[in-house]
């Protein structure tokens, strides 16, 4: 049995699938198509198993987005591998008038279905009290009641998939032929069918569907054309009549006694936090806390993590035989898994307050303010969820874009995302700042730091608005955006949801930064330990009569051994190799080789800088990343590397490069060509650069 969830957005639907199929599923491609299609397996009632196939969400069956258009083109296309013998709709018990017009349009196709009322315990909670019996009656379908987040009537869902095999004959919300009966009549008897509605959705969409031919399309085209077909006028006439009827179906069966006081508060609310002034003043004010926090808060948990890895690197020369794998251990793979993971408590700040401002409903009203905004530079409000999902990485907000209209509002905000400043730069930032700028704070609230931090995403976020306002003049394209978006209740967030997506998000960047970090502190370090030919012999002989006399100080001629041998190993060549290109920039040739490895990952260069620094040596005082970036000086002017114009010149360098290998490949997979990944990496990297200039020489 194949089984189709269906229905509007943020109904609780992926939850639903995830509760039906477990671990048991996967994701593919629709065919010939990008678009994500979800399929898992799960077991019924009597013994029955079911593949449950998790279709995007939409309003209506008519589309305004590729993901969108997904819908229909599945549930009407009989030979489509993903062709359901049931539909799930699965509707918000707390918004159930809008979610049924999506019901009425799907059972009018005469596919058999059920529905399932999700989310009905925060219905009641707001004081929404449903009539699921005398629903299903009036439908003539099966309703279920359930909360699949607390996992709350699944059994009964299970048990009525497998009994379910009616087609609803009670849902006759609109006669189709009210709007186009002799263009229907004319589809009906071209392509074969008996459906009205089913006629009427080819006359809109034939032009999407791919199971038709060309010349198939031109005479679908063609009998559009004999009858004056007008496809908008008519789906908002199709849409006036559906919500009339729905009217009549609710009538007796939603009883809210809570909605007076839901909506006022809300609109009190909304009267503050989307003004034209205080909106953005209060958006600002809730930037300047979560920066404050990352600093504040996370320098407790940062200290530990940094002194037990300092431990465990002491403990470890001190009790393990000397050698190249203890080298490799210590100085290769724990420096550079210590430089990320010391990071992790700030991350965990920053992703807790993201997944707060969206549980809570605020971030939505931060995407209607920057609608305006963001149509001045070439973008539509929807350009927005993307942009600030790029806080925590580009990947899955360039995917996220699909569900932009507009293919130039789409292009644009692809070509632009990566320039929000993602999780992957803070700790880059973070270690860099630490450095240059003193921990004070300022009236005795701001930290220094944190203003600091705050200005460099606030950096990005501008450079992101006027390169596509650039772009709004080179791409050209004819059609028009629009933004129409729904704005939620207010509610208070789940706290396991925030703890949940915390720990997710913190994993994530553990294993999959800590993967390439780890391999790169390996490469890194078998570099940095061998050089060709004979050189590290030679720095042995030249420093052997030294280290034989008892009066000098052996731990500064082993620095000094250590340091000779670093710039003539592997990567100390070809970290001079680059050093003129990036000199003007403030850089040495260590920052150079930190710069090639980032273009794996950009949290690499912490990683990089542990391995290079703990290969390096030292002084016997200055044990921590930070310490021996602080402490490392110029070899020609014998000045410190890491001034505030070499600082800020790298920080905005990462600010503005494009250095990460999965953004170029999920580009490339996104707009099905290399033409744009190939110039977003060339046009971000030379902005990188100019950027990086021009800071340093103002600066120094």
């Amino acid at each position: 049995m194949k089984v189709a969830l269906v229905g509007n957005p943020n109904t609780g639907k992926s939850t639903l699938f995830n509760l039906l199929t477990g671990l048991n599923q996967k994701v593919g491609n629709f065919p010939g198509i990008t678009v994500d299609k979800k399929v898992g397996y799960c077991k019924l009632a009597e013994g029955r198993t079911a593949e449950i196939i998790d279709l995007p969400g939409t309003y209506s069956l008519y589309p305004k987005s590729k993901d969108e258009g997904i819908v229909f083109q599945v549930l009407a296309d009989k030979s489509n591998s993903s062709y359901p013998d049931i539909i799930v709709l699965v509707a918000d018990a707390t918004n159930l008038r809008r979610n049924l017009l999506l019901c009425s349009q799907v059972a009018d196709l005469g596919l058999p279905m059920l529905l399932v009322l999700n989310m009905t315990d925060m219905a009641r909670k707001e004081g929404i009290h449903i009539n699921v019996n005398m629903l299903a009656k009036r439908l003539g379908i099966q309703v279920v009641a359930m909360s699949a987040r607390k996992n709350d009537g699944l059994e009964t869902l299970k048990k009525a998939l497998a009994n379910t095999t009616n087609i609803s004959t009670q849902i006759n919300g609109v006669d189709a032929n009210l709007f186009a009966s002799e263009a229907i009549s004319a589809v009906k008897q071209k392509i074969n069918i008996d459906n009205d509605y089913y006629a009427l959705q080819v006359l809109h969409q034939h032009e999407h569907l791919t199971f038709f031919t060309p010349q198939e399309q031109q005479e679908i085209e063609a009998i559009e054309k004999e009858f004056g077909f007008e496809s908008s006028k008519l789906q908002g006439a199709e849409t006036v009549a559906r919500y009339r009827y729905l009217s009549t179906v609710l009538t007796d069966v939603i009883f809210d006694t809570g909605a007076e006081r839901k909506f006022k508060n809300t609109d009190k609310l909304d009267r503050i936090l989307t003004h034209k002034f205080w909106g953005f003043a209060i958006f600002l004010l809730i930037l300047f806390v979560i920066f404050n926090a990352i600093f504040s808060w996370a320098s407790y948990p940062m200290d530990i993590i940094e002194g037990a890895f300092g431990w465990l690197t002491t403990v470890g020369h001190e009790r393990l035989p000397d050698g190249l794998l203890t080298d490799l251990l210590l100085d290769g793979v724990v420096a550079g898994l210590g430089g990320i993971v010391i990071f992790v408590p700030q991350i965990a700040i920053l992703f807790a307050f993201i997944s707060i401002l969206e549980d809570t409903g605020y971030m939505a009203r931060v995407t209607f303010m920057m609608d305006k905004m963001m149509s001045k530079v070439g973008l539509s409000g929807k350009s927005v969820v993307p942009m600030i999902g790029g806080l925590a990485c580009a990947v899955p907000s360039i995917m996220a874009a699909r569900n932009i209209e507009s293919w130039k509002d789409r292009m644009i905000t692809i070509m632009v995302t990566p320039l929000v400043s993602c999780s992957a730069r803070l700790p880059v930032y973070i270690l860099i700042i630490s450095i240059i700028i003193p921990s004070e704070s300022v009236w005795g609230i701001i930290n220094k730091q944190a203003i600091a931090l705050m200005f460099m995403y606030l950096v990005g976020i501008a450079a992101a608005v006027i390169v596509a306002w650039l772009m709004k003049f080179l791409i050209k394209a004819k059609e028009k955006s629009y933004f129409i978006m729904e704005l939620p209740v207010y509610r208070m967030p789940r706290w396991k949801n925030v703890a949940l997506t915390v720990y997710e998000k913190s994993k994530t960047f553990i294993f999959e930064a800590g993967k390439v970090i780890i391999a790169i502190s390996i490469v890194l370090w078998v570099m940095a330990s061998f050089g060709p030919g004979d050189r590290f012999e030679k720095i042995d002989q030249k420093y052997a009569t030294a280290l034989a006399d008892t009066t000098q100080n052996t731990d500064h001629i082993n620095s000094l051994i250590s340091s000779e041998k670093l710039e003539n190993s592997y990567v100390g060549i070809l970290g001079h190799a680059i050093e003129p290109a990036i000199r003007p920039l403030g850089y040495d040739w260590k920052i150079g080789i930190a710069l090639i490895t980032s273009f794996a990952a950009r949290e690499a260069f912490v990683g990089t800088m542990a391995t290079i620094y703990s290969v390096d040596g030292g002084d016997e005082d200055t044990g921590t990343i930070r310490e021996r970036m602080i402490a490392s000086k110029n070899s020609v002017t014998g000045l410190p590397i890491y001034t505030f114009a070499t600082g800020i010149s790298l920080m905005l360098f990462y600010a503005f490069a494009m250095q990460c290998m999965s953004t170029v490949a999920v580009v490339y997979r996104e707009t099905k060509s290399w033409k744009w990944p190939m110039i977003q990496l060339v046009y971000m990297t030379a902005m990188a650069y100019v950027a990086a200039l021009v800071a340093y020489q103002f600066l120094k």
